[in-house]
């Protein structure tokens, strides 16, 4: 397998191509880049310029994130020293408090990004060190899932603060210490369960890595994110079944198919919850495209390999139900359950814009949930930064 992927890479060298190898993980690069958690600096630029001269969609958004809870400079944060989060967050103690707090410290950070106001760069620091001055576990079933979403927000608040605002953080070194002692060892193993937890985690443990400049870390939630996205949205190329993560031990098309919910029927787009509901397999799809788009910015576009393949069929499929078409009988049975969530700008944004995809479904869907706000859980404002960005 190495010595496939190396002459891959030479040809690939040779014939000129910008992709990398569809079986091997890209490398942290040499020198990390900031701002560069899903949003870069040329793309914050290029929402404040529209923001500021009124153009929409952009202008929309911005008004929709600033009229938001998280937007609110009057917030008081919520931090407590152990967030416990059961299944489906049940008990529930911490677990909306660390996530809104990160959403807003983030959603702070843009605003200071667009408008220059210092009270919001403030805003930001304040939810950033109240946290890292309390945090020290998560507990319970949810703890992998609840360290993962929390923990992709706090490194996109934090890049935009650090790398943009000249005032003082005094307490930054604080933060990275909660980021690399809190949360990334409760991630950066990956995790057994659906798809979407691990995809999850591995979003935080690449942003975090990011952030802390930690080539190691980066390169492992990398590796398990390209093994566990080949396993989550199936193409045809895959084969009669889809792949597998090796360590769940799914080695029975039996097994294969119930792990997918029942479905045995397998189609390009077809991800691993699909027949769970679209709400759960939307958190997939969003994971993949922020991770594509972190990876793209540090030097290596993914979205010419197999992720961004699996990334176009899999929001062209899913979208195309979402709008309404008639569900067959081999899909699930017949029956869905939609709610895909606000989740296809960055992909629609990278595919369709940048490289040139037809992808109707997913632009139709993409128009009609603008501006997209914010699932509450890991997912903010991407009409804002991603919508229709060249940069």
């Amino acid at each position: 397998m190495r010595r496939t992927a190396l002459c891959a890479a030479a040809a690939a060298l040779v014939a000129g191509a910008l992709t990398w190898p569809a079986d091997a993980a890209p490398s942290a690069p040499s020198t990390f880049v900031h701002p560069g958690v899903t949003v870069s600096e040329a793309q914050l630029d290029f929402a404040r310029s529209k923001v500021n001269s009124g153009a929409q969609p952009w202008k929309g958004a911005y008004d929709r994130m600033m009229e938001s809870e998280y937007a609110d400079l009057n917030r008081t944060p919520r931090p407590r020293a152990v967030v416990e989060c059961g299944s489906y967050s049940n008990p529930n103690l911490g677990c909306t408090d660390e996530r809104e707090d990160a959403i807003a410290a983030y959603t702070q950070a843009l605003a200071w990004y667009v408008t220059r106001d210092e009270r919001h760069a403030r805003k930001a620091i304040e939810l950033m060190d109240a946290w890292s001055a309390a945090i020290r576990d998560h507990t319970n079933s949810n703890a992998p899932l609840q360290t993962g979403w929390a923990g992709s927000s706090w490194p996109k608040a934090a890049e935009i603060i650090k790398y943009t605002y000249n005032g003082n953080w005094a307490n930054s070194g604080r933060f990275a210490t909660m980021l690399r002692t809190v949360y990334l060892p409760e991630i950066v193993g990956g995790s057994n369960s659906n798809g979407n937890w691990e995809l999850s985690m591995m979003e935080a443990a690449v942003g975090i890595s990011v952030f802390l400049e930690d080539k190691t870390s980066y390169d492992k939630a990398m590796a398990k994110f390209r093994t566990r996205t080949a396993a989550y949205v199936y193409l045809e190329s895959d084969g009669a079944l889809p792949k597998t993560v090796p360590s769940q031990n799914l080695n029975t098309r039996d097994k294969i198919v119930k792990y997918w919910q029942g479905q045995s029927t397998f189609v390009n787009g077809l991800s691993q919850e699909t027949c769970r509901d679209f709400t759960h397999t939307g958190y997939g799809l969003s994971v993949i495209s922020h991770v594509a788009e972190t990876s793209r910015i540090q030097g290596q576009d993914l979205y010419g390999t197999d992720v961004g393949e699996r990334l176009r069929h899999g929001l062209g499929l899913h979208a195309k139900y979402q709008l309404g078409a008639a569900v067959p009988d081999w899909l699930c049975g017949g029956s869905l359950k939609l709610g895909l969530g606000p989740v296809s700008e960055v992909g629609h944004n990278a595919l369709a814009n940048r490289l040139g995809h037809a992808m109707t479904n997913t632009e139709t869907l993409t128009l009609r949930g603008r501006p997209a706000g914010s699932n509450n859980l890991f997912v903010a404002w991407e009409t804002l930064t991603h919508g229709d960005n060249p940069a």
